[in-house]
């Protein structure tokens, strides 16, 4: 007897593979099939690839076609895994209009120079010929107006269509916001979490930024309630984690590395900076004190898997710099605004990898359970 092909696409309509719903024809699992008298070749392509379902479908495919098509068949069954692609998340959450890239720049531990090098790193774009933006998300501790030269200025009120802004501050081609020009400087902010979100919200969407490359968020240190505000309100390009080489700091710039890349978060790390790397006196240009330790953000990069972006020395003029409001990397044709320079080319370089590779970031939903912050 001759068996037809369209006998045999007939009979497996009524055969499924284990967990994919449709039959093996309708869902595409059958490939291909052959008959040749009482020989019949069936191609198929599966996604699970668990012996027991291969051996399954194999099952279902000879039992079917011997009951519904003839007991003498000769059935062979090739059988081929290909996993599905998961569908690239949809962006969720409040993307800013007109910001091209947002990162944070974030520590474990305070005391580090993460809004030193958030100020440099900021500067340095500027000079490259970037449009940047600083948000100073440090709600308790708000050091980048200082930075800037700025901490006595205001922010004006602007008309956006129909809606009034923020102006930010700018300085050295940067615009700024932060908490600290809506406090007094010897006023502390004692604020529970969701007044700090509140306030950090306006200072993201109620702000006239304009159009910007690149947007800098300088976090708190620590893993705390504003670093999941900001990641729940932003679908972040990227972060940055900022380290000394002391084991100390080095312990929690690795959980803030692992808060970033939590399974419901998954905000891709551009890299790590290690800052205070050395100790070069002025009167011993060709000397190295390892303070800190040697090259331990480094190896821990390393460990993690993620890029190391650069190392910066431990300078008195980089803190004398920023106490002054003129960040380091202002100075012309000096090592500091070179290694400012290759360390923002690097930034720069990591982003445009990440937007080329990777689909993008999620904004996360955040509940509140017994006290503590739940990512869900």
């Amino acid at each position: 007897m001759s068996i037809s092909k369209k006998d045999i696409l007939e009979a497996l309509k009524s055969v499924t593979v284990a967990g994919e719903g449709l039959n093996m024809v309708e869902s595409g699992a059958v490939q291909n099939v052959m008959t040749f008298a009482d020989e019949v070749i069936v191609d198929v392509i599966i996604s699970n690839p668990a012996l027991h379902i291969k051996k399954r479908a194999e099952d279902d495919i000879i039992k079917t076609i011997k009951e519904q098509i003839s007991e003498d068949a000769d059935v062979k069954v090739n059988i081929s895994v290909q996993a599905k692609e998961e569908p690239k998340p949809l962006i969720k959450g409040n993307p800013i209009p007109g910001i091209q890239n947002i990162i944070a720049i974030a520590s474990g531990k305070g005391g580090v120079g993460k809004s030193t090098v958030t100020a440099n790193l900021a500067v340095s774009l500027s000079k490259m010929g970037f449009k940047v933006g600083v948000l100073d998300a440090d709600i308790y501790g708000p050091s980048i107006p200082i930075m800037f030269d700025v901490e006595k200025e205001r922010p004006l009120s602007v008309q956006v269509g129909d809606a009034s802004k923020m102006k930010p501050i700018e300085n050295y081609g940067v615009k700024v916001l932060s908490i600290g020009f809506f406090t007094k400087p010897e006023q502390a902010v004692i604020w529970r979490g969701p007044m700090a979100a509140k306030a950090l919200n306006q200072l993201l969407f109620d702000a006239a930024w304009g159009e910007l490359d690149f947007l800098l968020i300088d976090l708190p240190p620590g893993t705390g309630d504003i670093h999941l505000s900001i990641m729940q309100s932003l679908p972040l390009t990227g972060a940055v984690v900022v380290s000394t080489p002391q084991t100390v700091a080095l312990a929690d710039a690795r959980k803030g590395v692992a808060m970033f890349q939590q399974e419901n978060i998954q905000v891709p790390v551009l890299g790590m900076i290690e800052n205070m790397s050395y100790f070069t006196p002025e009167e011993l240009p060709d000397n190295k004190y390892y303070i800190f330790g040697k090259e331990g953000a480094k190896h821990l990069a390393e460990d993690l898997g993620i890029p190391f972006l650069g190392e910066l020395p431990l300078i008195q003029s980089i803190r004398e710099a920023g106490d002054s409001g003129h960040p380091a990397a202002l100075q012309v044709a000096t090592p500091l605004e070179e290694a400012f320079h290759e360390l923002t080319k690097r930034v720069v370089e990591e982003t445009v990898r990440r937007n080329d590779n990777l689909p993008p970031t999620e904004a996360i939903k955040i509940t509140t359970m017994a006290g503590c912050s739940a990512v869900k």
